[in-house]
């Protein structure tokens, strides 16, 4: 998984039961459009994430509908999962840093 995709799915369990948007992920993630939105169409099409539409009137709103994106049930496991075993190697690696590449111990 590359780390883009972790931004968003990290973006994306802040709040696992809330609909988010594409700015609000790219604000969350720190990442542009163009990276943003294949990632969410990747995640989509392999069932990651459930997608729909707003429904607004646009013009009365004055903005295009959004499409919100939430992950899904089956998804949610694994991600959580993922970002666990990720912090848990970075933290491995930072602490070997600080310690002149030799673990610490207790």
């Amino acid at each position: 998984m590359t780390i883009p995709v972790t931004r968003v799915l990290a973006a994306l369990l802040a709040e696992p039961d809330g609909d988010h948007y594409g700015l609000a992920l790219m604000q969350a993630s720190g990442l542009p459009s163009g990276t943003l939105y294949p990632i969410l169409a990747r995640l989509t099409e392999a069932g990651w994430l459930e997608k729909r539409g707003e429904e607004i009137d646009p013009s009365t709103e004055g903005r295009p509908a959004r499409r919100y994106y939430r992950i899904t049930p089956v998804a949610l496991p694994i991600a959580r999962q993922h970002l666990a075993e990720l912090h848990e190697s970075t933290r491995g690696t930072a602490i070997r840093t600080q310690h002149g590449g030799r673990e610490a111990t207790a």
